[in-house]
């Protein structure tokens, strides 16, 4: 398990070297879900999660220094959202119908994932895994957001074609002010 000190600072050493085909193979499974995304497939993406997913977005706040440790939010204080996988499923149900005024028309994002670092988890075939993203989003005709900032991932191995699923997804905005209207996308 990655030892944490904050969000902010997700690994108290650097990572160990890993297998480059476990690292392409992780690295591959996150392009194949950021295509997904783009494409708007998301019941496809849906599969992706576990079904014990904890889908979460800490708020961040603007800290001096030394408390920088409160960066974040905690696991039980307000969250942009922080979701299993009963409310991911009635989200994906709103953003699939055409009921959802924040998603009709649907945005168009661009997922950008980097820096993927992999540490082994607590058991067999689970993987720590921290990447950086950016994403671009473009809704209507004049509303463009962009977000960036850090992922910090558990994933499992499946024994089916998926390869992995995400069993938990930790997002960590760079921004502490969201100026967007809404987030009604998945990240």
């Amino acid at each position: 398990m990655i030892e944490t000190t904050s969000p902010s600072t997700p690994f108290i050493a650097k990572p160990a070297p890993i297998d480059v085909a476990l690292q392409q193979e992780v690295e591959l499974f996150y392009y194949w879900e950021a295509k997904l995304l783009n494409d708007r497939r998301f019941p496809e993406w849906f599969a992706l999660l576990a079904d014990d997913i904890r889908y979460c977005m800490p708020i961040r706040t603007t800290r001096v220094l030394r408390e920088s440790h409160h960066e974040y939010t905690g696991p039980n204080d307000y969250a942009h959202f922080d979701e299993d996988a009963v409310y991911m499923r009635q989200r994906l149900r709103k953003i699939t119908s055409d009921v959802s005024w924040s998603e009709n028309p649907a945005s168009r994002t661009r997922h950008i994932i980097s820096n993927v670092m992999i540490v082994d988890g607590e058991h067999p075939g689970e993987y720590q895994v921290s990447n950086v993203f950016v994403v671009y989003r473009n809704r209507l005709e004049r509303q463009v957001d962009i977000f960036a900032g850090e992922r910090q991932d558990l994933l499992r191995r499946t024994d089916d074609d998926r390869g992995f699923e995400i069993a938990r997804r930790t997002i960590l905005l760079d921004q502490s002010t969201v100026l967007s209207n809404n987030l009604s996308f998945f990240f």
